[in-house]
């Protein structure tokens, strides 16, 4: 039970001025410039961070270089690398509330919600990869007898990490505990959007010991400090969540700079497919609506396009708007709330566009399409249902990051399968169907990283996430989350 008295505290709470935190500390820019923070619950300036420049980027990587080279933390022996990490989630546990809470003034997701999906869940994923770090053994090669053929696995150095507005704790946590597990030191970059979760986790990481310079998290435009990172000659991986204009630019700049290896994880246009026979058409419809209404939308495997087989298309459509309009649209920091703000004034103007052109283009939009509590200052949108939309309408294809959902009629499970892969992205499915035999097929079927059945999200630590096609490579999540930060070496020994 959310505490709504502490959060009422919270809510009014001051927040100071911050700055990076590099080497350990709290340290303005090198130019001493600062960005407003706007919080979308009103739209109000919040507090500032620092505008981060070319030189601290700089200052970070070199911080995080010498931190790695003198082994205070490659060279802990890997039970002290876990005792740390595991105080440290358990600072995170203790002050989860402040930070969901800094976390939902800063970017707009409902309370309940972002006390699971961003500290508690962060917690959880430094927990289970300090759990691992000690459980990730060498390898000994079945060669001649004469020769023992040895495969290390060693931190690759220092990771470049940039996380998008959206769940900046969750994401990030995904990228920097297992960097950090395996020996690495990091510099992080948070969207403009939402850097204050994430600068008060690097200072609980200091608290709980993680040494100076292990981890750093440098704050400013993508176009500046994002770029220093990316064309570092000292970065030797870099790992991203965000869109594909930006993937494309990390690329470039590792061919310009080191060829540093770049994970991406691109966000995508995931289909949610019903077939008539779904076990429970009412528990698709909940969880349907839930997939892609909370926060906003802004989920990157958010199901936006909903495919439902045309015998039971009316009637699912029918009982979604219902659901839709039901749900509770508002202050993010009410416990009720359903869903919160939209994360900034140009994220809502993109999701509007969008509406606009398939009105424009004869769609119907059955609920929502625009925005609600103006009065408020804040960015808020309906959950917003939009139907007769063909699959090559820019709606089914480009992906919007807010509460739209796009509705297409199908008839076979071919044509799902053909509708669903019809786009450059290949993040995440679902698939709603009693038939196991059915439900086989369209996992292998579907081009996807994550495929639901009989369900949407919610899937663990345990699996990878990640995509195929232009929703990126490589995985966050599971122990295959560590091959990005580990390299292997051999060692070919005469006996």
């Amino acid at each position: 039970m959310l505490d709504r008295s502490r959060i009422e505290a919270l809510r009014t709470a001051d927040v100071p001025p911050m700055g990076h935190v590099i080497d350990g500390r709290m340290t303005p820019a090198s130019d001493g410039g600062t960005m407003d923070v706007l919080s979308p619950l009103d739209g109000r300036v919040l507090t500032t961070v620092a505008a981060g420049t070319a030189q601290d980027a700089e200052h970070a990587i070199r911080s995080a270089r010498a931190a790695f080279d003198d082994g205070r933390w490659s060279g802990l022996a890997p039970a002290a690398r876990k005792k740390i990490m595991l105080k440290w989630a358990d600072l995170v546990e203790e002050n989860a509330l402040e930070l969901a809470v800094l976390g939902v003034r800063d970017n707009g997701t409902e309370i309940g919600m972002a006390l699971k999906a961003e500290p508690l869940s962060a917690a959880g994923t430094i927990r289970y990869y300090a759990e691992a770090l000690d459980k990730i053994y060498g390898e000994i090669a079945p060669t001649d007898p004469s020769v023992l053929g040895l495969v290390h696995r060693e931190p690759v150095g220092v990771v470049g990490a940039i996380v998008p507005w959206n769940f900046p704790l969750m994401i990030g946590a995904w990228k920097f505990a297992p960097a950090l597990a395996a020996g690495n030191s990091v510099v992080l970059k948070p969207a403009e959007t939402a850097s204050l979760t994430l600068l008060r986790i690097a200072e609980l990481a200091v608290e709980a010991g993680v040494p100076p310079g292990v981890f750093n998290v440098v704050t400013g435009a993508g176009a500046v400090v994002g770029e220093a990172i990316g064309m570092s000659m000292d970065v030797d991986v870099l790992v991203f969540t965000g869109s594909g204009g930006v993937g494309r630019r990390l690329l470039e700049y590792s061919a310009r700079s080191n060829l540093k290896r770049v994970y991406l994880e691109l966000g995508g246009k995931s289909p949610n497919i019903v077939f008539a026979d779904a076990p429970d058409l009412m528990e698709a419809v909940k969880v349907s609506a839930n997939g892609i209404f909370r926060n906003s939308g802004q989920v990157c495997v958010a199901g936006s396009r909903l495919l439902v087989e045309r015998s039971v298309h009316d009637a699912f459509v029918e009982a979604l708007a219902n659901y839709a309009r039901d749900m509770k649209v508002g202050d993010p920091l009410d416990p009720a709330t359903q869903a919160g703000a939209v994360n900034s004034q140009r994220q809502l103007e993109q999701n509007l566009t969008f509406v606009e052109e398939a009105r424009a283009a004869g769609r119907e939009v059955v609920t929502g399409g625009g925005r609600i509590l103006e009065e408020t200052g804040g960015y808020y949108m309906a959950p917003t249902i939009v139907t007769g939309v063909s699959p090559e309408d820019r709606l089914a294809r480009d992906e919007v990051f807010g509460p739209v959902l796009a509705v297409i009629p199908f008839d076979t499970e071919d044509e799902a399968v053909a509708i669903a892969n019809g786009t450059d992205y290949g993040l995440a499915a679902a698939v709603w169907t009693a038939d196991l035999s059915r439900a086989h097929r369209m996992v292998r079927a579907v081009k996807a990283g994550v495929v639901h059945v009989n369900t949407y999200g919610g899937a663990d630590a345990t699996v990878p996430l990640g995509g195929v096609k232009q929703s990126g490579n490589g995985h966050d999540k599971s122990l295959h989350a560590f091959d990005k930060y580990l390299d292997l070496k051999t060692a070919w020994i005469k006996l």
